[in-house]
């Protein structure tokens, strides 16, 4: 799976998680849609998970019991983009803003505006962390 002006290929291809046999084949996923899937698993993964890795993610679980609060937004902002920055090389973080959803206080919308360093393309993902607080 090569791309055409070879600039894509060093953001690589990987698994699709989670890792399901589709028609007894696995699904893999290319470039920017693995630099995203990757931004979400650094995100999932708490620290000290991985055994062969203990340093690896994002330390979003330590908060999962945390107010909803702009205090915690705030650190939590910082939490995501010390992870990126350290487990995510393919990538400069542009900016991390934590806001609660509109629809329920217990998700925290956080925004990740992000440039793939390779092609210079920009990017924003939202993801959704919920506490169980629900505060």
């Amino acid at each position: 799976m090569a791309s055409i002006d070879g600039k894509r290929d060093h953001l690589g291809v990987g698994w699709a998680f989670p890792v399901r046999p589709v028609a007894g084949a696995l699904r893999f996923i290319a470039y920017e849609a693995d630099v995203e899937q990757s931004i979400g698993l650094i995100l999932e993964t708490a620290r000290r998970e991985r055994v062969m890795e203990p340093d690896f993610g994002g330390g979003l679980r330590d908060w999962v019991f945390a107010s909803n609060s702009p205090q915690v937004q705030r650190a939590v902002e910082g939490v995501v983009e010390r992870a990126l920055r350290e487990h995510e090389p393919r990538i400069d973080v542009e900016g991390v803003r934590a806001r609660t959803s509109p629809d329920a206080r217990n998700v925290m919308l956080i925004e990740i505006d992000y440039v793939v360093r390779r092609t210079n393309s920009a990017f924003n993902l939202v993801y959704p962390f919920y506490l169980s607080e629900g505060v």
